[in-house]
């Protein structure tokens, strides 16, 4: 691979000539920027990011830096991160990723990230929490997506869970369902609350009474999902259900209140109706019938992140994304 060394011998300059070719043309004559980058395309060189930051390069130009904690382990890295590099190439921008996980050192992983001089920073999680900012990061704009600053301050593009399950309620109460068992995501989860006072929101404004609802949360943990067996075997009377509808905390749950109910003979949505959330990548049309479910807006939400940076938007408040219903067969 060809160096800046070579680049700089084929053309007859100076090393300082050539990156200021990179860096700033504007500031050579035309003709020796001309031969300089004839250089480069007969070297068919690629400017080194290591090198542009020893030689004092303060940003690399239209580049944003992710950084993702936790975010590559789950599905929705897919949709965030496409959003993200889609959005950015489509305005003339790049992108890269640099993962972190909680095991990870913070102070070295931010290091990492800002060695490659972006111009901007996007800090994402899954699923929704509150995380500290390092302060190192507000240096450069900087925007969280699908999580918010503990400290406040710092701009945040996060899923609209209460207007989300809010309306999965209320296509659930429209259908005339008033017995549902609902299973929520373990309490201690940032969109378990805002999930669930939707639903209670829904539930009042059709003059129902919350406290005649049957609401569990699952256990915190890896597998708190596989609880939901048991909760919906506990509301069956000689295998018939006492509730007409079961609301899930999101699609993996679904599956399994599916298999419970079709293992037992109770059809969906004859007998049963089904709501899930998240709308978990390349599942939800698998269910048989399919799935009625309340999208999570990761693509939008990496979208709007990468304009806030690349529109210089100064506004550091926390914007709720619209997390739509998407009607199938289980309702």
């Amino acid at each position: 691979m060809a160096s800046l060394k070579d680049v700089a011998k084929l053309a007859n300059v100076s090393l300082m000539t050539v990156s200021r070719a990179l860096n700033s043309p504007q500031c050579l004559k035309p003709e020796t920027y001309q031969r300089v980058k004839q250089a480069i395309e007969a070297l068919n060189y690629v400017p080194d990011l290591s090198a542009k930051k020893i030689r004092g390069a303060r940003a690399t130009p239209k580049t944003i830096g992710v950084l993702a904690l936790d975010t590559v382990t789950t599905p929705f890295s897919v949709e965030m991160t496409l959003s993200i590099e889609e959005t950015a190439r489509a305005h003339g921008w790049n992108s890269f990723v640099i993962n972190m996980f909680m095991s990870d050192c913070v102070d070295d992983i931010v290091d990492l990230l800002l060695s490659h001089r972006p111009a901007g920073i996007i800090y994402t999680t899954m699923g929704l929490r509150q995380v500290p900012v390092p302060p190192k990061l507000l240096d450069l704009p900087c925007v969280l997506a699908n999580c918010e600053s503990e400290q406040g301050g710092v701009a945040s593009y996060i899923p609209d869970d209460e207007q989300g399950q809010y309306d999965g309620m209320c296509a659930l109460l429209n259908a005339g369902y008033r017995k549902p068992l609902c299973i929520h995501l373990p309490q201690e989860r940032l969109a378990t609350t805002r999930r669930r006072q939707g639903l209670e929101r829904a539930w009042r404004e059709f003059s129902l009474d919350p406290q005649s609802l049957w609401q569990h949360y699952l256990r915190l943990g890896d597998e708190y999902y596989l609880d939901a067996v048991s909760i919906v075997e506990r509301y069956l009377q000689q295998g018939k259900p006492q509730f007409d509808s079961v609301v899930c905390g999101n699609d993996r749950v679904a599956f399994l209140v599916y298999q419970t109910l079709l293992a037992k003979g109770i059809r969906i949505p004859e007998d049963v109706a089904v709501l899930g959330y998240d709308n978990l990548v390349g599942i939800g049309d698998l269910f048989l019938p399919s799935l009625t479910t309340v999208q999570l807006p990761h693509y939008e939400i990496g979208r709007l992140s990468t304009l806030h940076i690349i529109n210089h938007l100064e506004r550091r408040d926390v914007t709720r994304v619209a997390s739509p219903l998407l009607r199938r067969n289980s309702l």
